[in-house]
């Protein structure tokens, strides 16, 4: 029951910085307890402040799914973003450079996504 409670704890933690938990992280708390661990150990070592913050590491998460055009992941990520302190202005200057490296598509739906979750 322990163990349970630390897996919800660390939960409730990735949902506060990245805004929305996949459905997988979840499934790996019952079905791969060891595979969750491990899997957290990593995404905490990823979003952890270092020579990067937090909030800097959110804005490139969001425009590299912009620039997949993965619509999930950029609605998730940006579902975070303000969790971190991170502006829509801010995100709309992320999303230019993406324009800039893979084009007006990806710039298009980045700006779509952060118009509706971002109002």
């Amino acid at each position: 029951m322990i163990m349970d409670k630390a897996k919800d704890k660390k939960l409730d933690n990735l949902e506060k910085q990245i805004g929305k938990v996949p459905k997988f992280f979840k499934e790996l708390t019952v079905n791969d307890p060891e595979m969750f661990d491990l899997v957290m150990k990593f995404e905490e070592h990823i979003w952890d402040d270092g020579a990067v913050s937090k909030k800097t590491k959110k804005l490139i998460a969001i425009a590299i799914a912009a620039a997949l055009r993965d619509q999930h992941a950029v609605r998730a990520q940006l579902a975070g973003a303000a969790n971190l302190g991170v502006t829509k202005a801010e995100v709309e200057e992320a999303l230019r450079v993406t324009f800039l490296l893979s084009g007006m598509p990806a710039y298009v739906y980045g700006k779509a996504q952060l118009d509706e979750v971002m109002k």
